[in-house]
């Protein structure tokens, strides 16, 4: 009698606790409004044009991008001839263009605007380019706070996201067991241990991003987080969906409890699920997904590759640790091909978003192949077909009804599924901080649209090569190193030149400007048409340099 009365009582609680969470989370609906999703932005003109020489100064420069961005407090500067501040007051953000008032009365002389803003996928973008006034001059250096990445920032960010995703399928997977397939003559407290540590990891991620934001847009170390700065991530569309998908936790952690304790009534699950399927959107509606070209279809891919690999890996994770060890063989008989068919349709959910996803993000054949996106998203692509290689013959011995008298073979066979699986984890965790294919290259042949981009390979280094527009005239180079193993590859020194031998041309120095440890940029003015050879020098350690040569047909 006295439990009939103790389990009511505990599901009511639960359900309060449940709508004390979801309050929670219109309070934080309130309070923080969304800022209108749009697509990666990219700078795509100014006024005065990079490498332009003006004959009076300017009283303000004007920058347009790609779509709307936000301002990072401080980041938008423009340095005169002599090293000081030409802008004059706060630059006006009106969409996707930005306005710099600047001294009408400077000197003549080559200036420098530099920039970092950050675009609607939540991501920081950062540039540089030059003007001049009468004539050009020795180009400036910015002296003031540095617009460039941190490096140590950056990967915190990617651990924060790895940290997300295995505490997800650390929830999940128990959840969803304990809540279909678990004996009940088992002990539950194990896998409610796995769960409660699995939402402990994702609460504690959820915030590390979102206190991470702050140094990772405006390019500081790790404690570099004031008020202001928090204030203006936590009213952003990014802060938004980190406090909504904390809120949705909350109110999950209250039906959670009676799921732990034993059995559930078919109301609580549905009201459970319902949670859980909204905190998934909360990924995609904070990363690349928001800000693609096509939204809707992007942001329901994205929660359905993430759902399917939070149910096959948590359910994994389930069998390996438990199921397998402790099930006798005529309760695991009942229950692996019930989870055989759930993985089965975990993994086409996997594949099939996973294939819009990537048509969506890559949008080209050589886009795949010529970026850093879309070679991470080959890497991830291979790791897959190794899993699912893995789990074809973890699904063979459950049909021939081996794996319950065998689950020794089982399990190591899951186990190998969650091995090479952590590495896909990590892979995707970066693959979320890189630009997507999409805008790091619209075009890789460049040829029709007049834009030039090619990889080039060396025995210490790769070298990601970009030519906008690849015309006579003023022209924009980007310089991108990485290491063989695809990672941003630290550089010391930079060099370039670029000759037309056809037409008699003799080397020309293209002064570069690094905008991270990475990536460098400069303007050069290319006079002639011809397949110009651009040499290009990359100094790495105090030893270590390679050069590579790129023939780029200018039009």
């Amino acid at each position: 009698m006295t439990a009939a009365v103790r389990r009511p009582s505990r599901v009511v609680a639960a359900r309060s606790g449940a709508a004390a969470g979801l309050l929670l989370l219109l309070v934080a609906l309130l309070l923080v409004p969304a800022t209108p999703a749009a697509a990666h932005a990219v700078l795509v003109s100014s006024s005065p044009a990079a490498s332009a020489v003006v004959p009076e100064a300017p009283a303000q420069v004007v920058i347009t991008f790609s779509e709307g961005v936000r301002k990072v407090p401080g980041k938008v500067r423009v340095i005169a001839p002599d090293g000081s501040r030409a802008d004059r007051g706060e630059p006006t953000f009106q969409g996707a263009e930005v306005t710099i008032p600047v001294d009408p009365s400077g000197a003549r002389g080559t200036y420098l605007v530099s920039y970092r803003v950050i675009s609607a996928d939540s991501h920081p973008v950062s540039g540089a380019f030059t003007y001049s006034v009468g004539a050009p001059s020795e180009p400036p250096t910015d002296s003031g706070s540095d617009n460039r990445a941190n490096p140590v920032t950056e990967n915190a960010v990617k651990v924060a996201k790895y940290a997300g995703y295995a505490g997800l399928l650390l929830l999940v997977g128990p959840a969803l067991v304990l809540a279909a397939l678990w004996p009940r003559r088992l002990s539950r407290r194990g896998p409610a241990r796995l769960a409660w540590t699995g939402l402990g990891l994702l609460v504690a991620a959820t915030l590390a991003e979102v206190w991470l934001q702050v140094p990772y847009v405006n390019g500081g170390g790790l404690f570099d987080v004031t008020g202001s700065g928090l204030g203006d991530v936590l009213g952003s569309a990014y802060g938004t969906t980190h406090l909504v998908r904390l809120g949705l936790l909350a109110a999950a952690a209250f039906l959670l409890r009676p799921l732990f304790a034993g059995p559930i009534g078919r109301t609580d699950g549905i009201i459970l699920a319902v949670l859980g399927g909204a905190a998934l959107f909360t990924w995609p509606l904070a990363g690349h997904a928001a800000a693609s070209p096509a939204p809707a279809v992007s942001v329901v891919v994205d929660a359905v590759h993430l759902g399917g690999m939070a149910v096959w890996l948590g359910g994994l994770v389930m069998l390996a640790v438990f199921l397998l060890r402790r099930a006798d063989e005529r309760e695991l008989d009942a229950i692996l091909p019930i989870w055989s068919r759930w993985a089965a349709l975990a993994v086409a959910a996997l594949l099939l978003a996973g294939t819009v996803q990537g048509l969506i993000e890559v949008a080209g054949i050589q886009a795949l192949f010529g970026t850093t996106y879309g070679r991470l998203l080959l890497a991830k692509i291979v790791l897959f077909a190794l899993v699912i290689g893995v789990a074809a013959y973890s699904r063979a011995l459950v049909r021939r009804r081996v794996a319950a008298g065998r689950p020794g073979a089982m399990r190591r066979a899951v186990v190998a599924e969650l091995v090479i699986t952590a590495v896909v984890l990590g892979v995707s965790a970066t693959l979320v901080q890189t630009t997507p294919a999409r805008t790091a290259a619209a075009d890789v042949g460049g040829a029709e649209r007049g834009y030039f981009s090619t990889t080039l390979s060396s025995p210490i280094y790769s070298l990601e090569v970009q030519l906008d527009p690849a015309e006579t005239g003023n022209n924009s180079l980007h310089l991108y190193a990485y290491t063989k193993d695809s990672r941003p590859q630290p550089v010391q020194e930079w060099k370039v030149t670029a000759a037309l031998p056809s037409a008699g041309i003799e080397p020309i120095t293209v002064p570069l400007l690094p905008l991270s440890d990475n990536h460098a940029t400069g303007e050069v003015n290319l006079p002639a048409r011809g397949d110009w050879q651009l040499r290009i020098t990359v100094r790495t350690t105090d030893i270590d340099q390679a050069t590579v040569t790129a023939t780029v047909p200018i039009k």
